[in-house]
């Protein structure tokens, strides 16, 4: 899992949401994102020219979405800590999935890299 320093929680579940989007479909556009968070374009927009300077996508302007392997590297680790605290609250501390859901996104943001391994392990040895 890779380090997402310099990162706003906002810019997180930006390169989050390609990632997810990379996984289902071969083209990734702002219209996408925009549709899948419930944000406007124009919000996007902003959002991907930020994560294209700090060197996480490629977009050409109307174009496609694409992650770089760094930001592939700083998506897979956002979406595991994600997935991690989802699984542990939801079958270990059996909170409903409603409840995990949102919970798991705070925890998302805020788990470091060796946290994250070690509830991995934590939940696998339960």
């Amino acid at each position: 899992m890779a380090k997402k320093q310099g990162l706003s929680a906002s810019l997180e579940d930006y390169l989050k949401e390609i990632y997810i989007q990379e996984s289902v479909r071969k083209s990734v556009r702002v219209t996408d994102i925009a549709m899948s968070l419930g944000i406007s374009k124009a919000g996007v927009n902003k959002a991907i020219h930020g994560l294209k300077e700090l060197g996480y996508i490629n977009h050409e302007h109307y174009g496609t979405i694409g992650l770089t392997q760094e930001g592939k590297d700083i998506a897979g680790g956002i979406w595991e800590a994600y997935q991690t605290a989802y699984a542990f609250l939801v079958d270990i501390l059996k909170v409903n999935k409603e409840d995990a859901r949102e919970q798991a996104h705070q925890m998302e943001h805020i788990l470091s890299n060796d946290s994250c391994q070690k509830l991995k392990r934590f939940i696998g040895e339960i």
